[in-house]
């Protein structure tokens, strides 16, 4: 699954720790997700949209769909 994760990190100035931080999971899963390595779990991804203020569509999208 592709995402914006690492775009949306960097306009606000964050570091993969402290994105990690304000999600409590590590910073290796912060990378792990920003790389398509790890698909965030159902929860997480909410917990994503709501830190960013936008939908989960909005951050990630279906490769296959493209």
């Amino acid at each position: 699954m592709k995402n914006r994760l690492k775009v949306l990190r960097a306009e606000r100035d964050w570091s993969q720790a402290e994105l990690a931080q304000r999600l409590e999971v590590s910073r290796q899963s912060v990378n792990a997700i920003e790389t398509g390595k790890f698909d965030p779990s159902l929860p997480l991804a909410f917990k994503l949209a709501r830190l960013f203020g936008m939908t989960i569509e909005e951050i990630f999208t279906d490769e296959a769909t493209r």
